[in-house]
């Protein structure tokens, strides 16, 4: 009896229980549950402040790329026709300078053949460019002709390793340009056809064309010109292996552009033309041989007549005694 109404009061008690037991609300999130097996944390300490380099914002990602930009003439060599107004190598170094500012911004190494207006043989520049491997050459220049009326944007390359990044700088700098597009061209230039590594030159307008004389002499132009190359040059990877169609693309004044596939230019074969820095030396050296050819005749004439002549007044002489 006794067991029994012991038993009947544990199975009271546990009845007055059970309803408080399953009021307790289940845990609704990992950080509760161990609130309420470990009890309250423990107040965290307040972290250090971390001290920023001056300048602020993210630094640009490191390329591993070597850039080496060439601003074409310099020194006594002014570039262009005779009679030209705007001297083309102090536009040349003065977009090459933009240039340069704007690759180092972005983490590029660069390399100048020339960082003032002093005049660069062009062995030296392609030596400098050749002694980088991981590299590619950029030649800056403007162009001219006794014709005015010409005018627009030309890239060139030689080698077909260069095609990509000649297909790249050009697809930025037409498509930003109020000037026409004259396309890309192979072209066997000195620089071009003696570098190992990737290398283009580009023409960035006509000096001898009103206009773009004039879109030349203003600083914003030429940093437009330098942002544009730029993007090129940071696109390079993204060209198509399949020739497109030319898209003027949209203008832009940040430093970095969004990745986009740019199209393989189609380009016209210039290689049967003569490099005009060479044929020049060349007609030179040419003139002076031949200068030096007709004397050499002259003279050998000459002797021969007095030698001629003076077999003769010895027969005469013979023939008279």
């Amino acid at each position: 009896m006794r067991n029994f109404s012991f038993i009947l009061i544990l199975f009271l008690a546990g009845l007055s229980i059970a309803p408080s037991v399953r009021a307790l609300p289940a845990p609704s999130s990992l950080s509760e549950r161990e609130h309420r097996v470990n009890g309250p944390a423990a107040p965290r300490a307040t972290p250090k402040p971390v001290m920023q380099r001056r300048g602020g914002g993210s630094q640009a990602p490191r390329q591993s790329i070597t850039v080496v930009i060439d601003p074409g003439h310099g020194g006594y060599d002014r570039g262009g026709i005779a009679g030209q107004r705007v001297a083309e190598s102090v536009m040349n170094l003065d977009v090459a300078q933009r240039l340069k500012a704007i690759l180092q911004a972005s983490g590029y190494r660069v390399v100048m053949t020339r960082d003032s207006d002093v005049f660069i043989p062009l062995g030296t520049r392609v030596a400098i460019g050749n002694s980088y491997r991981d590299a590619i050459f950029v030649c800056i220049h403007f162009n001219a002709t006794p014709r005015r009326s010409a005018s627009g944007i030309e890239t060139y390359f030689y080698s077909s390793q260069s095609l990509g990044l000649a297909s790249a700088i050009h697809y930025y700098v037409a498509g930003g340009a109020p000037s026409a597009n004259r396309g890309v061209r192979r072209r066997g230039f000195y620089v071009l056809r003696n570098t190992r590594i990737p290398s283009v030159l580009v023409e960035c307008g006509f000096l001898t064309n009103p206009n773009e004389a004039q879109y030349a002499q203003n600083s914003s132009y030429r940093q437009k010109l330098a942002l544009e190359i730029a993007h090129g040059i940071q696109n390079r990877e993204s060209v198509a292996r399949m020739a497109g169609a030319t898209r003027i693309v949209s203008s832009s004044n940040s430093s970095t552009l969004e990745p986009e596939t740019v199209p393989l230019q189609p380009f016209i074969d210039q290689t049967h033309y003569r490099d005009p820095d060479l044929s020049r030396g060349r007609h030179r050296r040419s003139s002076k041989s031949s200068k030096s050819t007709s004397s050499k005749r002259h003279k050998t004439s000459s002797e021969t007549a007095s030698t001629k002549s003076s077999t003769k007044k010895k027969r005469t002489k013979q023939a008279e005694d």
